[in-house]
C-alpha cells in the first residue's frame, strides 16, 4: 500500500487563513500592532470576525516570514529589530540586490522599464500625499520589477522576506525623517542608469540607496532610543545601570 500523502489544509480553510494572516500583516505593518506587543488569538479572532484556528494558523504564518516571534511566556509577539539587526539586513539587501539588478540588465525591455516608471510615478504620488501605509508595498512592487528580468525567484523570495522585515521600521523613518525627496531623486537616477544600460552604475546606485536608507534608519533609531533613555527618571537610570 502506498503511504499517505501529505495532508492539506481544505481549500475553504485555506482562505480564512490566507485572509487572516494578510490582515494581521497589514496591522503589525502599519503600527495597528506595535513591536514587542503580545499577539492574543481569542481578541484577534473577535477582532476579524473568524475562529481561533486560522489566527493560530496565520501567526505560525507570520513567524515564517519573521513578524511574529513566539515566545514561551508572553505567546505570540509582534517581533523587534535592534538597531545592528536593521543593519544586517540593509547590507544583506543592498549586496543581493544589487547582483539581482546586474543579473536582470541584460534581459530588460522597453515594456519592464515602462512597467518600473509607472509604479514609480504612483510611489511617488503616494510619498507626496502622505499616505503611508502604501509606502512599502509599493516601494517592493518598485524594486521588484527591475529584478524580475534575472528570473531568480528564489532569491527573489528572500529578498522579499527582507524587505518585509524592516518595511515597518523603514515607512516609520521616511515619514518622520522626511527622507520622500531622497528616495524619488535615488530611485530615478537607478532607473536614469538602467535605461543607459550602464549595470555598474546602476548597481552602485542601487548599493549607496539601500545602505543609505540603512544607515539612515538606524541613526533615527538610535536617537528615539537616546531621548528615551534622557527622558526617563535619574533614579530610573541609575538602577538600569549594571551592577
Amino acid at each position: 500500500m502506498a503511504p499517505p500523502g501529505p495532508v492539506d489544509l481544505p481549500i475553504e480553510r485555506q482562505t480564512v487563513t490566507s485572509l487572516t494572516r494578510d490582515a494581521i500583516r497589514d496591522r503589525i505593518l502599519r503600527g495597528g500592532y506595535p513591536a514587542g506587543q503580545p499577539l492574543r488569538q481569542d481578541a484577534i479572532a473577535e477582532q476579524l470576525g473568524v475562529s481561533r484556528i486560522p489566527v493560530r494558523e496565520a501567526l505560525r504564518l507570520l513567524e515564517a516570514e519573521g513578524l511574529v516571534t513566539f515566545n514561551p511566556h508572553r505567546g505570540a509577539v509582534v517581533s523587534t529589530l535592534s538597531p545592528a539587526e536593521i543593519e544586517e539586513l540593509f547590507e544583506l539587501r543592498a549586496e543581493i540586490e544589487a547582483d539581482l539588478l546586474v543579473r536582470a540588465m541584460p534581459h530588460m525591455t522597453p515594456a519592464h522599464l515602462a512597467r518600473a516608471d509607472d509604479i514609480l510615478d504612483t510611489y511617488e504620488a503616494s510619498l507626496a500625499r502622505g499616505q503611508v501605509a502604501g509606502w512599502g508595498s509599493l516601494n517592493w512592487k518598485f524594486h521588484s520589477a527591475l529584478y524580475a528580468p534575472a528570473g531568480r525567484p528564489v532569491t527573489m523570495g528572500v529578498v522579499h522576506r527582507l524587505h518585509q522585515h524592516c518595511d515597518r521600521y523603514a515607512r516609520m523613518q521616511l515619514a518622520l525623517t522626511h527622507g520622500e525627496q531622497r528616495a524619488i531623486t535615488e530611485h530615478r537616477n537607478i532607473l536614469v542608469a538602467i535605461r543607459r544600460r550602464n549595470a555598474t552604475r546602476a548597481a552602485a546606485l542601487l548599493r549607496r540607496h539601500i545602505l543609505g536608507a540603512g544607515q539612515a534608519l538606524v541613526a533615527f533609531l538610535n536617537a528615539q532610543q537616546g531621548g528615551a533613555a534622557h527622558a526617563a527618571p535619574a533614579s530610573t537610570r541609575r538602577r538600569s545601570r549594571p551592577s
